[in-house]
């Protein structure tokens, strides 16, 4: 449950840029264009949930604007060339706010119609594609380092990790696809990378998408699994097995909101004042509190 008090006051005031960056899930592949999680993001929807009434970006950011840069069908390969090309140094009062979902095509690609290769390893296995997995790392690190460079007044990265249909079982024929008995242990690789990311760089947050829609694959109602809900056995994936469902976009929206509240983004530019109020405060001044934002 995304809490409403945090969102009934300004966050800040300053110019922020939502970012989005990466693949089909970013960019909303297969739903109604403002039902995508970056677009519920910006705004809700006119047929919003109640609960979820006034939760968005656009009412805590007044001066927000927003560049969609994700892809449909992308990989990391194309990404961090996208960032490159389109992604200019933003002025130094631009805070950016920047949501990302990359790696998860580089793994599934091509499933198993051709052989494996860099950007689309389905059917590897995981000696074959840990040269793959190590080239991700650099290129995941370049991707944040450039992102941040692009931001000089500041910026928070929101990176998922990537999800699985499988429920964490490995059966992708269970699905019509191809076996893939090193599937698993692949995706486990990537994931441990990006979760890596997170905790060596202070900017970047990583968003739980794998945790989040555990139980809610192609196993969703076998309630003898280890990832059953029994509290909502539904599912979440569009027929392509890569893209979400409205639901599975409308989950994305809300836990992102949570680690964006998580990293105090809505209280970020308060501290930010509250520093430079310190820092140009003479030696024994009173520092003013509840400085508004």
């Amino acid at each position: 449950m995304v809490p409403y008090e945090p969102f009934g006051h300004v966050w800040s005031r300053r110019k922020v840029l939502l970012l989005g960056v990466g693949d089909s899930v970013t960019a909303g592949f297969g739903v109604r264009e403002d039902l995508s999680y970056f677009a519920r993001l910006v705004r809700n929807p006119p047929d919003e949930f109640p609960e979820m009434q006034g939760i968005c970006l656009s009412a805590v950011f007044p001066n927000l604007e927003v560049k969609q840069l994700a892809i449909s069908g992308s990989t990391s390969l194309e990404h961090i060339e996208v960032l490159r090309e389109r992604l200019p140094r933003q002025p130094p009062d631009v805070l950016g706010v920047v949501v990302m979902t990359t790696g998860g095509n580089d793994i599934i690609h091509a499933y198993g119609r051709q052989p494996p290769r860099e950007g689309a390893m389905y059917g590897a296995t995981l000696d074959q594609a840990r040269p793959w997995i190590a080239a991700f790392e650099k290129r995941l690190h370049a991707m944040l380092t450039l992102i941040e460079e692009r931001f000089p007044g500041g910026c928070h990265i929101f990176l998922g990790d990537i999800y699985d249909p499988t429920d964490g079982v490995g059966d992708a024929r269970s699905a019509g696809l191809p076996d893939w008995p090193d599937g698993l242990a692949i995706l486990a690789a990537y994931n441990d990378i990006i979760h890596r990311a997170g905790q060596s760089r202070p900017r970047v947050h990583v968003v739980p998408i794998h945790a989040t829609f555990l139980g809610h694959g192609i196993h969703c109602r076998q309630f003898w699994r280890r990832h059953y809900r029994a509290e909502d056995p539904t599912y979440w994936y569009a027929p392509n097995l890569e893209d979400p469902t409205e639901r599975g976009y409308d989950a994305l929206r809300r836990i992102f909101l949570l680690e964006m509240l998580k990293a105090d983004l809505h209280r970020s530019d308060q501290a930010a004042r509250t520093q430079a109020t310190k820092a140009s405060s003479p030696p024994g001044a009173l520092t003013p509190v509840g400085y508004p934002t």
